[in-house]
């Protein structure tokens, strides 16, 4: 392997390849200022030409991202595309941020990269020949070739189509987004905090201990009759449980027979949205266990299982509002927080890239600098803080109103968080550090920062609070993050042989159910016509179905154990029944653009990365494909 030296190091190209050489710049050359003048003659200057002139005379400032990107090469000169001269293209994403050659040298379609001689060659190299060159050259930069730190859980998962390139601001949830929290320690913690609420309020509470395997999130709370339940894409309950009790098909059947889950009706279906929401659910499935058996006191909370979910909301409310839990958690954050060095490296890229970056939370100021502070202070550059990686901070944001209405906004301007009236949110690209807000809205923001709509992406792992609100109220791009997806993709894994398994005996079933349904369709045309072939064909039948009866027999019992390497009460996280998706997989689709399993993956995908959604698999596509493999229909 050859390298290019000092210009790139580490960047390799294949020993037959001549190195590209790097051309040596003291200012811009002439075929960049007349490529500059062609475009911008007769009007004003943009902040990318101002860059430019600012470069030729000297200055010594640092270079802003417009200026950096604009380089010389010998096939032209390339520059990222302004948001005002952006275009759209053929998947319906913005150019604005893409590099381009503004003015090409050459046009003969040499090329010396990737193996390739001519610009033709990409169009018939094997795709495994270009992908290991592509790969040769990822490992020269010491980029995982694939997957961030070459784990496949580690992806981010796109929905619909994403070009970061375009997206002008990144807004940042805190809790379990920015900060993810040792989901066992602090709703083990909360859970202890419940206990203690509702023994004040009269409630025994002896034996309640909390048991997170009892949930997952995406399940939903049915409070008019105790249950939690887990529905597929369509609403369709495919397990319950009531109390601790999990209950099999016959009785989900009973209870709900064709009842469709709507989450509309908030006041009977509660959808656990977040991992915030674990402490609650285990508090309540075992209160309705003590509700059942008549061990509560007779008062207003046990008068029906609703009353008693909101007793139990309640508890959880004021062990929040009270301040009892993050009061413990400011004091010894290291017990509860998982740190994650390649977090603050993701921001860091992204801030250099030249996206604006915003923190909005729910958490109040005191709370979010303690734990800021130690996630992240420690990995940043000497001199650094928390607080230099954003445009702007909002703390006490009220979600989901915050996407919803204006609130009333105040400024944060001392250290100890004493507040002042705002009139309007301010971001000053002259600042060293964005300002400080308390309330406010999205509205604001989008003034603030100039932007709209799909120009930002906003990151939190609520699914209505932080996606569904910002995509439907403003149309800004999300991000789910979902800190189970490595447990559930690694079970995945784990359980392949298991699901294939099951799916080659439901193949087989369909194989005999069909010749079944035949020879009865034939038996039904035969019937008052007794023969020796009608004969023949009653004791097929009766040993087909002995055949069926046992592949059912196998079938049950495997669907039950399907998914338990993630969860041993409720099986995956994305999957409802063998091959229908989840109600929580269903609403990551409609909300999220793309998800992922923490913020540092984004250190993998660079902040000019271009998420391209994948085919999806229609009812029909496999019939098809089979006709494409050569197989016969007749």
């Amino acid at each position: 392997m050859l390298t290019c030296g000092n210009t790139c190091p580490g960047f390799c190209l294949p020993q037959h390849r001549t190195p590209l050489q790097p051309l040596q710049h003291k200012g811009p050359t002439k075929l960049a200022t007349a490529a500059h003048s062609a475009r911008h003659k007769g009007t004003t200057c943009n902040k990318r030409a101002r860059s430019i002139v600012h470069v030729a005379t000297g200055d010594a400032a640092v270079a802003t991202p417009d200026e950096s990107e604009m380089f010389t090469t010998n096939d032209g000169v390339i520059e990222a595309v302004d948001e005002d001269e952006a275009e759209v293209d053929f998947l319906g994403e913005s150019t604005s941020g893409n590099l381009r050659l503004v003015q090409r040298v050459k046009s003969e379609g040499i090329v010396n990269v990737l193996g390739l001689e001519q610009l033709d060659d990409i169009v018939t190299i094997p795709y495994n020949t270009l992908k290991q060159s592509q790969q040769e050259l990822m490992r020269g930069l010491k980029v995982s070739p694939q997957y961030p730190k070459g784990l496949a859980n580690r992806a981010i998962f796109c929905s619909r189509t994403l070009n970061l390139r375009s997206i002008q601001a990144i807004g940042y949830d805190m809790d379990y987004t920015l900060v993810h929290y040792d989901v066992d320690a602090w709703e083990g913690k909360a859970f202890h905090y419940m206990l203690q609420n509702l023994q004040s309020m009269g409630c025994p509470t002896e034996g309640l201990n909390f048991d997170a395997t009892l949930v997952t999130r995406g399940l939903i709370v049915d409070q008019q009759l105790g249950n939690l339940v887990k529905a597929d894409r369509f609403g369709h309950i495919k397990r319950s449980m009531h109390g601790t009790h999990m209950m099999n098909t016959g009785e989900i059947r009973e209870v709900y027979g064709r009842e469709l889950v709507n989450l509309k009706n908030e006041g009977r279906w509660c959808f656990l949205n977040t991992l915030f929401s674990v402490s609650e659910a285990v508090m309540y499935m075992q209160m309705v266990d003590r509700y059942d058996r008549g061990a509560l006191p007779n008062q207003d909370f046990s008068n029906s299982y609703s009353s008693l979910y909101k007793l139990v909301q309640k508890a959880l409310f004021r062990t929040h509002v009270e301040g009892q839990l993050k009061g413990e958690i400011i004091q010894d954050p290291a017990s509860y927080v998982e740190l994650d060095p390649d977090m603050a490296k993701a921001l860091l890229d992204q801030r250099a890239a030249g996206k604006k970056l915003m923190l909005i939370t729910n958490s109040d100021y005191h709370y979010t600098n303690k734990m800021m502070s130690y996630a992240y202070n420690q990995f940043l550059p000497r001199g650094s803080t928390w607080r230099d990686l954003f445009n702007m901070v909002i703390v006490q944001a009220r979600k989901p109103e915050f996407f919803n209405s204006k609130m009333s906004l105040y400024e944060i301007v001392t250290e100890d968080g004493l507040m002042r009236p705002a009139m309007d949110a301010k971001v000053d690209d002259t600042e060293s550090r964005g300002r400080l807000y308390c309330g406010g809205g999205a509205a604001m923001v989008e003034r603030a920062l100039g932007l709209n709509g799909d120009e930002i992406l906003y990151v939190g792992d609520h699914i209505y609070t932080d996606a569904a609100l910002a995509k439907i109220n403003f149309r800004w791009r999300t991000c789910l993050i979902v800190r189970e997806l490595e447990l559930e993709i690694d079970a995945l894994a784990q359980g392949q042989v298991h699901r294939n398994k099951l799916k080659e005996l439901m193949n087989k079933k369909d194989l005999v159910g069909d010749l079944f349904n035949q020879l009865r369709l034939r038996r039904q045309r035969m019937a008052g016509q007794p023969s020796k072939e009608s004969a023949e064909l009653e004791e097929t039948l009766g040993q087909m179905l002995m055949v069926s009866d046992h592949l059912d027999s196998l079938i049950g019992p495997m669907l039950e154990q399907d998914g338990q390497a993630f969860n041993k009460h409720w099986g995956y996280l994305s999957r409802a029944g063998l091959n229908d998706k989840s109600q929580f997989t269903r609403q990551i689709e409609k909300y999220a653009d793309v998800y992922t399993s923490r913020v540092a993956n984004f250190l993998r995908y660079t902040p000019y990365m271009y998420f391209r959604s994948p085919s999806q698999s229609l009812a029909h596509d496999r019939h098809f494909y089979g006709l494409l493999d050569g197989e016969k229909r007749w």
